[in-house]
């Protein structure tokens, strides 16, 4: 059990403590200087089933526990690093004392600090780097977005002009583009047979009729539907003998 001194005093300040894991947590521990002889320890847990923390005879450089106070007869202030799940529990500054036994006995010890764990949270460079994150994530979704929209767009060609063929004394012919359905073959010549001149007596038709191609100015670039290409139609006609 605990026995109480006179002209000692053990002061254990800290009730509880919430840590994070990886943080270094501070356990606050003072003792008066009037005190028989024997250690102070930190110990985790109380009863049977308590663990050494901190021991003032031991000295561990692997220890993940530090002395606030190096050397100190009175402040028993503890650090321990890189907080686990494992380190959460209760713990107890304890002074200790030499029995009849020259055993060590608890002396006196505090009432306990309780360390529990808690989330995270997000510090504020992490917070604007998620912030960023988001917002290239939406900037590309929308150039995306845009990019497939203008291709679909691109793929529906706007009705191009018609382009004409200038044959002799022939009237104009128009010549269908991309943008409409093509002219067939048939239509092309009914069209140059009805601006044909007549055959009026029989020597007009021992004359042949010509047809002049002039070159074609550069047709402009569009769109069609797939499988369909721009045709352009000329003829000759030789009337018959």
């Amino acid at each position: 059990g605990a026995h109480a001194g006179r002209a000692f005093s053990l002061q254990q300040p800290q009730a509880k403590v919430s840590v994070a894991v990886g943080e270094t947590f501070t356990l606050r521990c003072t003792v008066s200087e009037t005190a028989g002889a024997g250690p102070v320890r930190w110990l985790k847990g109380w009863g049977s089933g308590n663990k050494t923390i901190y021991d003032q005879k031991t000295k561990d450089p692997l220890s993940r526990v530090m002395r606030a106070v190096g050397g100190s007869n009175t402040d028993f202030t503890i650090h321990i690093r890189n907080f686990q799940p494992d380190d959460v529990g209760t713990y107890y500054c304890v002074k200790f004392v030499k029995g009849k036994t020259n055993e060590d006995e608890v002396f006196q010890h505090g009432s306990g600090t309780e360390v529990s764990m808690h989330e995270t949270a997000l510090v504020p460079g992490m917070g604007a780097a998620a912030v960023v994150l988001c917002f290239l994530l939406l900037l590309g979704l929308f150039i995306a977005l845009c990019m497939y929209r203008r291709k679909r767009q691109g793929g529906v060609g706007s009705p191009c002009p018609a382009r004409t063929v200038t044959m002799g004394s022939f009237s104009t012919v128009p010549l269908g583009c991309c943008g409409g359905s093509p002219s067939t073959p048939s239509e092309v010549l009914d069209a140059e047979s009805s601006h044909l001149p007549s055959q009026q007596s029989s020597k007009e038709e021992n004359d042949i009729h010509y047809a002049d191609l002039q070159p074609l100015p550069p047709a402009p670039r569009c769109s069609r539907s797939p499988g369909t290409a721009p045709s352009e139609y000329a003829s000759l006609r030789v009337a018959a003998k």
